[in-house]
């Protein structure tokens, strides 16, 4: 398999934790006020959980394909996160 692409997915699923506080632009600082958003951090909250779990699992057919499934979705938060977090504001003010 391809090392390099392992180490770079590793390095942007830390990175990508120390840009989340400068990327914030919410109007609203707390998740109260969006109810997609809780919704997500729960997404976001299982996928971490089994992400965890797979790390553990012995690199066999049925875990690898699983593997990069949950890794998909764990990046995909980071990009629907502030796009949904834009609608709410959106839907909210006008």
């Amino acid at each position: 398999t391809n090392m390099l692409g392992g180490v770079i997915a590793l390095v942007m699923s830390i990175a990508i934790l120390f840009l989340m506080p400068l990327l914030h632009t919410n109007q609203s600082q707390g998740l109260q006020f969006y109810p997609l958003n809780q919704i997500l951090f729960w997404y976001m909250v299982i996928t971490i959980i089994l992400l965890t779990w797979i790390g553990a699992r012995p690199v066999e057919t049925p875990y690898i394909l699983t593997g990069q499934i949950l890794t998909v979705l764990y990046f995909s938060y980071y990009i629907l996160n502030p796009i949904i977090s834009k609608f709410w504001d959106n839907l909210l003010n006008n």
